[in-house]
């Protein structure tokens, strides 16, 4: 079990040397894919770094020589954020954005001249009187703060963007990555945070047990990575999923929405613009003559649901009277979904369930 455990992390250390090689090295890469990510995959390198020479037995156990992989602790969390937030909005790099390393920069700071410059001597002399112990606890507790709080600050922002996007797009987007790896994440704070205590209350021979689970998640983070950049590398452009525009505040009154109503409702028949598998709420907006906020509260106030649960309505009516023409015959119920605006056989289902309380097929099967 040891050796499978070494040779993992060796491989996702290799595997993140390989990483940066393409992202930093490479032209083209290096223009398009997200820095975030780039960093972030060097704070894992660093993070695996002393585990590595751990095992090599380098520098032969001098430990304040590998405690520089300490350094990633506090860049850990904030670069998750950043890149996060980057990956999911048209949010570009600013100065201002450094102001989330100035944690790690300080932790730095302090680990260089309290553990790694002085004389072994004065080591030696704090670890006797315990106080390094008491000082090191007090620094992993600040880092495990840290991090969860940029982690949770990376979550919500996943889930208000989530969110939003039904509101504004009448299709799905390639938001799975970004949930897996802020889970990803989430778990391996867990198992730090465990081992946290477990320290805390001495508890040797368990604490170096549960300490590979802390490797073990850098590592499965950087192969979750990888995975990605192989199946889905436009997740990692520097570019966001979607744009998002940005309209004044809605100055209608409630009789004008009333009358929007039934303009909207005209246009969704006689123009169909749900059959297009991408349209946007400001494509519908500007159908209508109105801007994104005065129809997010006209389909609100007036009609009960958000942009995405309109728009397919519309194409699961649609759907259903395709579904009774000759043409039917000779396609799959997706070919048929397809055909009136749908881009995902998931979207499709769950939309048909949500609306009609039942699947497709269970459906025409009840009213063939």
């Amino acid at each position: 079990m040891q050796v499978i455990y070494d040779q993992l992390v060796y491989f996702a250390f290799f595997q993140s040397i390989f990483l940066l090689g393409i992202y930093t090295l490479s032209p083209s890469s290096r223009k398009n894919v997200n820095g975030y990510l780039a960093f972030l995959i060097f704070v894992l390198l660093i993070g695996l770094s002393s585990r590595v020479l751990y095992t090599l037995e380098a520098f032969e156990g001098n430990y304040r020589i590998t405690a520089f992989s300490e350094y990633a602790t506090l860049l850990f969390g904030p670069t998750v954020y950043l890149f996060t937030k980057s990956s999911l909005s048209d949010e570009r790099f600013t100065y201002q954005n450094l102001l989330h390393y100035l944690p790690a920069l300080f932790y730095i700071t302090f680990l260089l001249f309290y553990y790694q410059l002085p004389d072994i001597e004065v080591i030696n002399t704090r670890v006797i009187s315990g106080e390094l112990f008491q000082v090191v606890a007090i620094l992993i507790g600040i880092s495990l703060s840290v991090n969860i709080t940029y982690w949770i600050l990376s979550l919500q922002y996943f889930l208000k963007f989530k969110a939003r996007l039904l509101s504004e797009l009448s299709y799905t987007v390639k938001t799975q990555f970004f949930f897996n790896f802020l889970m990803a994440v989430g778990i391996c704070l867990f198992a730090w945070t465990i081992i946290y205590f477990i320290s805390i209350l001495e508890i040797e021979r368990l604490e170096i047990e549960a300490r590979k689970f802390i490797w073990m998640s850098i590592a499965f983070i950087i192969l979750f990575i990888a995975f990605y950049g192989i199946r889905a590398p436009e997740l990692f452009k520097n570019k966001p999923l979607v744009v998002i525009q940005k309209y004044a505040q809605s100055k209608y009154s409630t009789t004008d929405l009333v009358n929007l109503k039934a303009r909207l409702e005209a246009i969704m028949i006689e123009k169909q613009p749900y059959l297009n598998s991408k349209l946007l709420k400001a494509e519908l907006a500007e159908m209508l003559g109105i801007n994104n906020p005065e129809l997010a509260r006209l389909l609100n106030e007036q009609i009960g649901m958000n942009f995405f649960e309109f728009v397919n309505y519309y194409r699961i009516k649609a759907f259903i009277e395709l579904a009774k023409t000759e043409k039917a015959q000779n396609m799959t119920l997706f070919g048929l979904a397809q055909e009136v605006g749908f881009n995902s056989k998931t979207t499709f289902t769950n939309a048909f369930k949500r609306l009609m309380g039942t699947t497709p097929s269970q459906y025409f099967k009840a009213n063939s």
